[in-house]
């Protein structure tokens, strides 16, 4: 007669089996959905600053967003990780790719974006000099997170902008910067 074991050994794998298939079901249901979501804004709204810190280039900026990206949900997305991506081309390499801001977006309500004066989270830094007289485009990537079955990224291009060609005056050091609350916590004047 069989042992314990060995029934035991039996009703996992069959439970175990049945998981899979389940899985692959459910991965299979939604595998030819595809949702389009809309980017009505995506662009530019000011320049803060350009300018040199050792050998980089950094720009700080901020930019417009207003997205709808609920019809990228279906009932097997757990979340959708949206970026805003800068990209531009330089002498030295020929497609520099940025994360200026992100989100995490975990339900289909939450889904419609409406940015107007988004800071970057992420500063636009290249590792040398050639970030003057550039074109950067402004692009919005959603990566799909999936309860089983494969990740995927979808994308739109929005807008470009040029950026200065001369160097602009670094922000000022007022009341509220963090240069000067750095200078409190680490118990600096």
């Amino acid at each position: 007669m069989h042992t314990v074991w060995v029934r035991l050994n039996a009703v996992v794998f069959f439970g175990l089996t049945v998981i899979v298939v389940l899985a692959v079901l459910t991965w299979f249901s939604t595998v030819t959905h595809r949702g389009y979501p809309t980017v009505d804004t995506l662009q530019l709204n000011s320049i803060g600053t350009l300018r040199n810190h050792g050998e980089r280039d950094i720009a700080i900026l901020s930019f417009d967003l207003h997205a709808d990206l609920s019809p990228a949900f279906n009932w097997n997305i757990k979340q959708l990780f949206v970026f805003v991506v800068a990209e531009y081309r330089t002498k030295t390499n020929p497609l520099n790719q940025v994360v200026l801001w992100d989100r995490i977006i975990e339900r289909a309500e939450d889904a419609v974006i409406a940015e107007d004066v988004a800071q970057m989270e992420y500063g636009l830094i290249d590792y040398g000099t050639e970030l003057r007289n550039t074109t950067v485009n402004l692009r919005l990537v959603w990566d799909h997170m999936p309860i089983t079955g494969r990740l995927f990224m979808d994308s739109l291009p929005t807008s470009s902008f040029k950026l200065p060609g001369q160097y602009s005056d670094p922000i000022p050091d007022g009341p509220g910067s963090r240069s000067r609350s750095r200078r409190r916590m680490s118990g600096g004047r």
